[in-house]
């Protein structure tokens, strides 16, 4: 499931499950939560089988539903991995340093994202191809959420629906055809990958790793004019200058992969000159971020700055 860091959970057993889902009031599971934590998996049980072969495992999936005119995409850390393959350093760094830990696999499961309008779609994707749906998520949270178990268990996949909705929103739009999912195949766009780990409120090692490798394979461009492979730092300046919130926490998460980054230097993790390219496009998008122009939203919430919570309090469900 989609890495999360999160808060005071209520239903997780463990504070280092990978997957999470907002929750109206804290109040819609309150009556079963032992019954979740009776049925929860080992958060850190990894695929048994190759990066690799796990692509092709996912692509299966994304090419099936194309066919059928249903539009998903890959998210997260096999997604950085996929736009990464053109950078063998970027996945030689990937292997090196792991992302949970130093040797271990770097995947657990399975990231989609949908349109919530396709939903019935996506179901009869994953029924033709075997898998098994999860009843409970999906009668709770099928307008957001849905969740499917591989036919021997390899792995399951947690699809998302038109948006991120964790410490912050990334909007993906609704309707298809017209919203950022037809930005990039079989993945989404490199630039709302690392929107996907600047949301995150008390960011992790693994999520960092994965922005240092994101901008070790990626150039950081004001604008990508259809260079697939850029990060669009106006989209992400545009994005963030009228959400303060989302603004603060972004500029804290570079400044800790940054930080992430020269505690590799000082372990000889990486060499002098991969670093100075990650440092400069890290510098590249910050300047870009900085310089634009903030909205009355932002410049209003500014004012109150940390003395309010800034981001939403997520619950974790471990499946």
């Amino acid at each position: 499931m989609l890495e999360q860091a999160y808060r005071e959970p209520r239903i997780a057993a463990s504070q280092t499950g990978p997957g999470t889902v907002p929750l109206r009031g804290g109040r819609t599971f309150g009556r079963t939560h032992a019954f979740l934590r009776a049925i929860m998996a080992d958060p850190t049980t990894f695929v048994t089988f190759g990066d690799d072969e796990f692509l092709r495992e996912a692509r299966t999936i994304v090419d099936a539903a194309r066919t059928q005119g249903t539009v998903l995409r890959i998210l997260g850390s096999l997604a950085i991995y996929a736009h990464s393959l053109h950078a063998p350093e970027g996945i030689g760094f990937y292997r090196r340093v792991g992302r949970v830990r130093e040797g271990a696999p770097l995947f657990t499961d399975l990231d989609l994202i949908g349109y919530a309008s396709q939903g019935r779609s996506i179901s009869k994707v994953f029924d033709g191809l075997g898998f098994r749906p999860d009843d409970m998520i999906n009668g709770f949270f099928g307008d957001r959420r849905l969740i499917y178990y591989e036919g021997s268990n390899r792995f399951h996949v947690d699809i998302f629906l038109d948006k991120l909705e964790f410490s912050h929103d990334v909007l993906f739009g609704k309707k298809p055809g017209t919203g950022r999912l037809e930005l990039d195949y079989p993945t989404i766009s490199v630039t709302d990958l690392v929107l996907e780990k600047l949301q995150i409120h008390r960011i992790g090692r693994k999520d960092l790793v994965d922005l240092l490798v994101t901008f070790l394979g990626h150039n950081v461009k004001e604008k990508t004019n259809g260079d697939r492979e850029a990060v669009d730092a106006g989209h992400i300046a545009n994005l963030l200058a009228d959400d303060w919130g989302f603004w603060y926490e972004s500029t804290q998460n570079l400044e800790k992969t940054r930080q992430m980054l020269a505690q590799f230097i000082g372990e000889g993790r990486i060499s002098q000159d991969l670093a100075q390219r990650i440092k400069s496009r890290i510098t590249e998008l910050e300047s870009k971020i900085q310089s634009v122009p903030k909205g009355r939203h932002w410049e209003k919430r500014a004012k109150v700055g940390t003395a309010k919570p800034w981001f939403r309090e997520v619950e974790e469900v471990v499946r």
